[in-house]
């Protein structure tokens, strides 16, 4: 990937990143999810403890701490396909939780397999045969603790010229 990259240019600007949320994934603005880190190697979301993302046992509602686990794999697999010379899909075809502690504070999820995934894109490339890949994104909160992790498997597949 280059340091052109225009997905990790955006994950970088905090404002047009909050836009695209808005028009592209709206639950994942209203959740106030955040691009804490992303280069082309890993990407790190956060998601806040707030009223919209609670649970009435006062923790992080699964799904939104799901959200944030799939947004820090799937942006690394945006990356790694707006980097290839031809249009590829991609969509999630399986996805396996595990809750460890119950998440009270912001918890930012990291996802370290960017290089794996851009590999793994060049591959259904060269191949024009869909590929998959597990990524994995752990979880912690504000004190170091792991509060959970996230296996997302994506398909890629080069679309038909049509």
């Amino acid at each position: 990937m280059s340091e052109k990259n225009k997905i990790i240019v955006l994950g970088k600007n905090n404002f047009k990143m909050r836009l695209f949320m808005l028009m592209k994934l709206p639950l994942a603005f209203f959740a106030g999810l955040k691009v804490s880190e992303i280069d082309n190697t890993k990407a790190s979301i956060s998601i806040p403890f707030k009223f919209l993302n609670k649970n009435p046992f006062q923790s992080i509602y699964f799904a939104a701490l799901s959200m944030a686990a799939e947004l820090s794999t799937g942006i690394l697999a945006m990356a790694a396909i707006s980097e290839v010379s031809k249009p590829v899909s991609m969509l999630v075809l399986e996805m396996n939780g595990k809750f460890i502690k119950k998440a009270k504070t912001k918890i930012v999820f990291t996802c370290m397999q960017g290089a794996e995934i851009m590999e793994t894109v060049k591959k259904c490339i060269e191949t024009t045969e869909g590929q998959t890949i597990q990524a994995r994104s752990k979880g912690f909160d504000m004190d170091g603790n792991q509060v959970a992790e996230f296996y997302f498997t994506w398909t890629f597949k080069v679309k038909s010229s049509q």
